[in-house]
């Protein structure tokens, strides 16, 4: 009766064990696989260098400079504070007017770019015109920065149209507004303070009566349009003494030509005298060379010179005197 029992008890466990099998089988075979349904994937902006909170203050985007002040046409103002986005495959740019450019690639690796192609430092003019903004001072690229300049077109909204990549490092991007659609929107002139407009009609004039060369018109109009924050101040004024010091080979002005001429002709006057002193005779060709001349008595004593310096002239005139003698 016992071995009976235990021979149940045996088949009982036996019929749990595979029930519990076939309901782990039959849980399996409900549950949906991974190739049977697709993954929701959340896609969020990339964030890796820019804001990542995860990152090192020192590993984020850090501009090497201030901004330059917002100027130009006083219509464009209302764009500083602003910034317009464009994605191109993989990349997302992302215009500040007057402050900066910037890329970031829209992707989940863990080193995913993003940095700053550059930041607002001055205008480009052409022909009395704005013509471009110069974004410059961005991220390292090998030795020199990356740059971008953004071209102004007439469009019906403020957007970012076009970049592109034209060498290495340096970008070109296509802003499309309609505040530039007017013919005289971009003109300089108007937008200078009374002073510098004074300053340009002045040079105007210069020009016009040839007073000033072409280059000293454009020279001028180069410090208008620094005063006048337009372009940033170069290093002109570090090397301003040097160039002073210098010789001169271009002239601003007739005026400084004739001082300069003048002082030549003083110098040589200078010089023929100081050869005169010496008897040293300049002659002047019909193609206006000079040649110095050294005279007769000169190059004879040099010649006696030159023979008194060896022993061996002296020692045979010497032997050939003694000769005669003996002979006689």
């Amino acid at each position: 009766m016992f071995y009976k029992s235990g021979i149940h008890k045996c088949g009982v466990i036996k019929q749990r064990r595979v029930l519990r099998c076939c309901l782990l089988l039959i849980t399996s075979l409900q549950m949906p696989t991974a190739s049977a349904g697709k993954m929701k994937i959340v896609e969020e902006p990339n964030t890796f260098g820019l804001n990542n909170p995860l990152l090192a203050q020192s590993n984020r985007l850090q501009p090497k400079f201030t901004p330059s002040a917002v100027s130009g046409p006083a219509h464009l103002h209302r764009l500083a504070g602003k910034c317009f986005s464009f994605i191109e495959s993989t990349y997302k740019y992302e215009f500040c007017p007057f402050h900066n450019i910037t890329q970031h690639e829209q992707s989940f690796r863990w080193n995913a770019y993003s940095g700053i192609l550059g930041i607002w430092n001055e205008w480009e003019i052409v022909n009395n015109t704005f013509v471009a903004m110069w974004m410059r001072g961005g991220d390292s690229c090998g030795a020199k920065n990356r740059q971008t300049k953004v071209l102004l077109s007439c469009g019906s909204a403020n957007k970012l149209a076009q970049v592109s990549e034209p060498s290495t490092c340096m970008y070109s991007v296509m802003f499309e507004t309609p505040l530039v659609c007017h013919p005289h929107s971009l003109l300089v002139y108007p937008t200078l303070r009374e002073t510098l407009q004074g300053e340009w009609d002045e040079a105007e004039q210069a020009l016009h009566d040839e007073l000033i060369t072409e280059q000293g018109y454009n020279k001028t109009l180069k410090e208008i349009f620094q005063e006048a924050g337009y372009l940033r101040d170069t290093k002109e004024k570090e090397t301003k003494q040097e160039s002073k010091s210098s010789a001169k080979s271009e002239f601003d002005t007739l005026e400084s030509c004739k001082e300069e001429y003048q002082k030549l002709s003083e110098e040589v006057q200078r010089l023929r005298a100081l050869l005169s002193q010496h008897r040293i005779l300049v002659s002047i060709d019909q193609d206006n060379s000079q040649t110095a001349t050294t005279p007769p008595s000169a190059v004879t004593v040099k010649e006696k010179e030159e023979h008194l310096r060896g022993d061996t002239g002296l020692r045979s005139d010497g032997l050939n005197s003694q000769r005669d003698q003996t002979d006689h």
